[in-house]
């Protein structure tokens, strides 16, 4: 049996030592949700929020399973070999083993002098604008930004949980940083340009901008890379490299 846990707290032990923003907003009851394998003394849970799925204690076959469940994409995160192991006997093709950049988290590491230099140095013909109540609806229902405000369900949620600078070209969403998910402290980033916009510099300014922002409201901008490319552009604003970790995507139908 697995069970949605009420008193995420109870799970936090299983997840000590974890340094991902989205697990915290999962224990905190901010998003997400954490499943178990027993509701009183857990041995095994899964921190699932978003696209994303942590999998901490003893390896569960259930869990597993579980997660991708009526999903047609899932990144899930194996807290050890073990987990691993599990994640690619029972998912089998469907399971791509990728490479993700973790950074360390270091709130006084920010450069604000650089940052705000970044900020003036917006192209000209482009608008930077933070992200409001009509920026927010707008982003839900474009595609390639949506995940900009995905997790939250309204615009309250949002603006207490919640964070973004938007790039505009003729009032047209170009580029962002945004807050893919929030807890008590912080925000993680999701940053993305319109293919036609790339190469521009726009992500390193609306970067930029998002983490000046973050450290006005006392919060701390995480940052966790899925390529080389994010990787690269988190160094450029100032993050330090913390450590390189495995992560399976789960894409249904996969081969």
């Amino acid at each position: 049996m697995i069970y949605r846990l009420k008193q995420t707290e109870k799970a936090a032990p299983l997840f000590a030592g974890w340094q991902e923003t989205m697990i915290w907003s999962c224990l905190q009851g901010v998003m997400g949700a954490v499943f178990t394998d027993l509701t009183d003394q857990p041995a095994s849970a899964a921190a699932l929020l978003g696209d994303f799925c942590f999998l901490a204690g003893e390896p569960n076959r259930e869990l597993v399973q579980y997660g991708p469940k009526g999903r047609d994409f899932l990144i899930m995160v194996p807290g050890s070999r073990g987990w691993a192991e599990l994640i690619e006997r029972c998912h089998g093709l469907a399971a791509k083993k990728v490479v993700r950049y973790a950074f360390k988290k270091e709130p006084g590491v920010f450069d604000r002098t650089r940052l705000q230099a970044a900020v003036d140095g917006l192209p000209k013909g482009y608008d930077l604008q933070r992200m409001d109540e009509t920026l927010f609806w707008r982003c839900k229902e474009i595609k390639w930004c949506r995940d900009w405000v995905s997790q939250y369900e309204n615009y309250s949620m949002y603006q207490r949980y919640g964070l973004g600078a938007v790039i505009l070209e003729d009032g047209d969403p170009v580029s962002g940083a945004s807050s893919y998910s929030g807890y008590r402290g912080g925000i993680e980033i999701e940053i993305d340009t319109r293919e036609d916009h790339r190469r521009q510099g726009l992500a390193f300014v609306c970067g930029a901008k998002l983490i000046l922002e973050c450290r006005r409201r006392g919060w701390y901008p995480s940052w966790d890379a899925q390529n080389p490319w994010s990787a690269s552009l988190a160094r450029k604003l100032g993050y330090r490299p913390g450590h390189e970790y495995t992560a399976y995507e789960i894409v249904k139908g996969g081969t």
